[in-house]
């Protein structure tokens, strides 16, 4: 079953490079949505933006809690690598404190599934707990990510599973030693569907997650 939309790779995308795609949404960012910076990695005047972006970024991130700002930052990183080529040189053009570590974590922020980063935008998700789950790859990401979504958890708590998967862990086991059954939603009906979920469930003898596993596999199918 895929999570992602058409079109959005489902745990990793490579392109287009800081195109503001969530952050020019002004269905999520509101207002700011006009201020959302492209930046093209073939286009020397806009590598040149993306630099200072980095350089300012990697000076001003400490604190901060503005998830737009932060979405910015990594795109202006994501595009810094792609132009330059690699991350030691993105980090010599950004200069600064902008460095290879730096710079390699929030790029891959940016390389994250458009549906995760909208959630960043939206709040749901730090953007610091967003570079932990941009560490995991494939699926797994999504399993970190919505958990992160539907359980609050800290920035301590992601960096903990992440950690967890990545030494070998399943994304099921490394949620389950915090706590987080994976795949666990709480959801609210219309009362008119929650009587007739019940009662179907009822008459075939199933628990009514069986009913809505069916029917959402055929509407993604």
């Amino acid at each position: 079953m895929t999570t992602e939309r058409p079109g959005d790779p489902r745990s990793d995308r490579e392109s287009p490079v800081g195109k503001p795609v969530v952050r020019g949404d002004a269905a999520i960012t509101g207002e700011r949505a006009r201020e959302a910076v492209q930046f093209d990695p073939d286009d020397p005047e806009s590598l040149a933006t993306a630099a200072e972006t980095v350089r300012r970024f990697a000076e001003n991130t400490a604190g901060s809690e503005d998830n737009i700002y932060m979405l910015r930052g990594a795109a202006a990183c994501a595009a810094l690598v792609r132009g330059e080529g690699s991350y030691k040189a993105a980090a010599e053009r950004a200069g600064g404190e902008a460095s290879v570590a730096f710079i390699r974590k929030w790029a891959r922020v940016h390389d994250l599934p458009q549906s995760v980063r909208r959630h960043v935008a939206m709040g749901h998700i730090a953007p610091t707990a967003a570079k932990h789950i941009a560490r995991v790859a494939g699926d797994a990401r999504f399993q970190l990510a919505w958990a992160t979504v539907d359980n609050d958890l800290t920035v301590r708590e992601v960096r903990a599973i992440a950690s967890a998967i990545n030494d070998g862990a399943t994304p099921e086991e490394a949620l389950a030693a915090h706590g987080v059954t994976a795949g666990e939603l709480t959801v609210r009906l219309p009362i008119e569907s929650y009587r007739e979920l019940r009662r179907e469930a009822a008459f075939e003898g199933v628990l009514p997650g069986e009913i809505v596993d069916r029917a959402l596999t055929e509407y993604f199918e």
